[in-house]
């Protein structure tokens, strides 16, 4: 299924491939925590920004692979490259024109990222 998003303020639009039931991850690790993120992770071929590359700007830290990616004009995270799929997008699914109750929610223990990571890689691949 195809599905839009985009930032709040709109400057930043995209659409994702994923099921038509989406499973997502609520991680307890603190960035997530604090912005209240849910995870959708994809590949990169199933993600495609329609708008706002310009208004996008980035924040690392740590190893530097994660790509935390912020609207400029409004300060939402709405898509970033993880740590876990660099070859793949995280869309974050409260960015996502879809009502978040009718969305499958695992939690994911982030706080223990090195120990946990492995469960996350199968999902930036493109299935076959």
């Amino acid at each position: 299924m195809l599905y839009q998003g985009s930032c709040h303020c709109g400057a930043v639009q995209f659409e994702v491939d994923a099921d038509d039931k989406i499973k997502c991850g609520d991680c307890n690790c603190s960035i997530c925590t604090k912005s209240g993120y849910l995870h959708l992770i994809v590949p990169a071929s199933k993600f495609r920004l329609l708008k706002g590359a310009s208004q996008i700007t980035a924040y690392t830290w740590g190893t530097g692979i994660a790509k935390h990616t912020f609207c400029k004009v409004c300060g939402i995270k709405s898509f970033y490259t993880p740590r876990s799929n660099p070859d793949g997008y995280d869309i974050n699914v409260r960015c996502l024109d879809i009502d978040v109750n009718q969305v499958e929610i695992e939690p994911f223990d982030g706080k223990n990222w090195e120990k946990n990571a492995h469960t996350l890689r199968h999902m930036s691949v493109d299935a076959e």
